[in-house]
């Protein structure tokens, strides 16, 4: 997590950790404040649409935050299935190592006000579209089509959300651990299969 200075930062930075956990709903705005440190009065003052607007800014942030992830991961230079691999068995040790609490916070607060606050559903959907965009950027780096690239990055997604939330269910990262050999095994046959493709086209 990076140093946080300004109070707008801090209430960011503390709303991120408690949605994380608790959620959006489970979570009070005077515990927000406190977590910062902050005086109440300045909750309003940099957000006066209350904690819905610092909700909507604490999902980008948050966004822009874990997005880093595929960077760090995803080195051009690395092999691709490798780092698949490894992204998956990261998540499960970061679970074990927060006794499950530290998941997707974009995806817990995505599940609790999708039907209830737009600009909250706006703001998943964009940190959403923006993971998925880079990592098919990525994938597309490899050779693989937008479309092929586009739908592996959604199969990785959905694999790795759906196994957060079986694996908090139950308390069980081996869950995360199995969809991270499927996911690595379909970027491997996403990958052979362009290969593929590419090379009938030159014996054409």
């Amino acid at each position: 997590m990076p140093t946080v200075s300004t109070t707008r930062e801090r209430l960011i930075s503390a709303s991120a950790a408690l949605f994380g956990r608790q959620g959006y709903v489970g979570t009070g705005v005077k515990q927000i404040v406190e977590a910062a440190g902050a005086p109440f009065g300045s909750m309003y003052h940099f957000f006066p649409n209350g904690k819905e607007e610092l909700g909507a800014e604490t999902i980008r942030w948050s966004g822009a935050l874990y997005g880093q992830l595929i960077d760090l991961f995803y080195e051009p230079a690395d092999d691709p299935v490798t780092a698949t691999r490894r992204f998956f068995e990261g998540a499960a040790d970061t679970l074990v190592l927060t006794d499950y609490v530290d998941a997707c916070p974009i995806a817990t607060v995505a599940l609790e006000v999708a039907n209830t606050s737009e600009p909250l559903r706006q703001a998943t959907a964009d940190v959403f579209e923006a993971w998925l965009s880079n990592l098919a950027g990525r994938f597309r780096e490899l050779g693989l089509t937008k479309t092929q690239a586009s739908n592996l990055a959604v199969s990785l997604f959905c694999l790795l959300e759906g196994a957060f939330i079986l694996a908090r269910a139950t308390r069980d990262h081996t869950h995360v651990r199995t969809a991270g050999r499927t996911a690595s095994e379909a970027v491997r046959a996403a990958l052979e299969n362009r290969s593929s493709q590419l090379e009938a086209r030159k014996r054409r």
